[in-house]
């Protein structure tokens, strides 16, 4: 699946990736709803640095639409909240 993490770029991420991404998405779900910002900088963290991990950077001359959108590092919590869906950033 292709994952765009917002000023970065596109991933190419394993779909066997799906479980774990779903599982630190959950955390950064539980962080916004809580409004827990210190819970919600660390789940936010941990997502990107997984999706960097287990992603390869996508050829910069082939364009494909990303699959699923990552926020950047930076993002707020307010940014975060308008990217959720009922399914949070990762449906599954």
């Amino acid at each position: 699946m292709i994952v765009r993490i917002l000023g970065e770029g596109q991933l190419e991420v394993p779909d066997a990736a799906s479980a774990e991404l779903n599982e630190l998405d959950s955390k950064l779900e539980a962080a916004v709803e809580a409004d827990d910002e210190a819970g919600f900088r660390s789940a936010l963290t941990d997502l990107l640095a997984r999706v960097r991990e287990v992603g390869v950077p996508a050829a910069h001359d082939v364009l494909k639409p990303s699959e699923l959108i990552v926020p950047q590092p930076d993002a707020t919590m307010a940014e975060v909240r308008k990217l959720l869906t009922d399914e949070g950033l990762i449906p599954g």
